[in-house]
């Protein structure tokens, strides 16, 4: 839930991702696997059904090739707003 919806205020301390602007494609694709992580641990607050579940989705082709589907989906963006590197 955004934090506005809460009731909370935005702070810096709550900014962890200040700009999609990165200097090199590889630091922009190390970016959207940050992105990837983030949105995982936010909709799976739980750390414990987390991890216990990570076990078996690490084993799974289909759930690995999702996983990267989400990454290249973050990595368009990234590389979009930073006019892909030109």
């Amino acid at each position: 839930m955004p934090l506005a919806a809460q009731g909370e205020k935005d702070t810096k301390s709550d900014t962890w991702l200040p700009s999609l602007m990165t200097e090199t494609p590889q630091e922009g694709f190390e970016l959207a696997i940050t992105l990837a992580r983030k949105g995982v641990t936010s909709t799976q607050s739980n750390k414990e059904v987390l991890f216990r579940e990570r076990e078996e989705y690490s084993q799974d082709a289909d759930s690995l090739i999702h996983a990267s589907e989400v990454i290249a989906a973050y990595f368009q963006t990234v590389a979009a707003a930073n006019d892909y590197w030109k």
